[in-house]
C-alpha cells in the first residue's frame, strides 16, 4: 500500500506558509522537510505523524494520538487536518523539533 496521493498533496497544500516545505516518497509513504531537516511523516495508510520532543509529546497523548512505531513521530489529530491554522500552530512546534533535532545530530 502507499499514501494516497491526492492526500500527500492536501497535506502540503495546508501545510503552505510553514517554511521552506518539501517532500518526497520514501517506503510507500512521504517524508516532509522544512529547509532540510525532516518534521514530518505521512505513512503508507496515509495517516500525518509530527515529530515530537519529550515536551511536546503529552501535547500528542491528551489528544488521543498514536506513535508511529518507535520512532519520535506521532498522528496528528484528523480534525487539525481541516483547521488549517491549528495545524500550522502543531507543525511550527514540529518544525522546530526536527531542527533542534538536526543540529543535535550533525554536531
Amino acid at each position: 500500500m502507499a499514501a494516497d496521493p491526492a492526500f500527500v498533496e492536501f497535506i502540503i497544500e495546508q501545510l503552505d506558509g510553514a517554511g521552506t516545505i518539501t517532500h518526497k516518497a520514501m517506503f510507500g509513504g512521504h517524508g516532509i522537510w522544512e529547509s532540510g531537516d525532516m518534521f514530518a511523516l505521512i505513512s503508507s495508510d496515509s495517516t500525518l505523524y509530527f515529530k515530537v520532543s519529550d515536551e511536546t509529546r503529552p501535547h500528542y497523548e491528551d489528544a488521543g494520538s498514536e506513535q508511529f512505531m518507535t520512532m519520535p513521530y506521532w498522528s496528528v489529530p484528523a480534525d487539525l487536518l481541516e483547521d488549517r491554522g491549528e495545524l500550522l500552530d502543531w507543525a511550527e512546534d514540529a518544525i522546530a523539533v526536527g531542527h533542534a533535532t538536526a543540529k543535535r545530530r550533525n554536531r
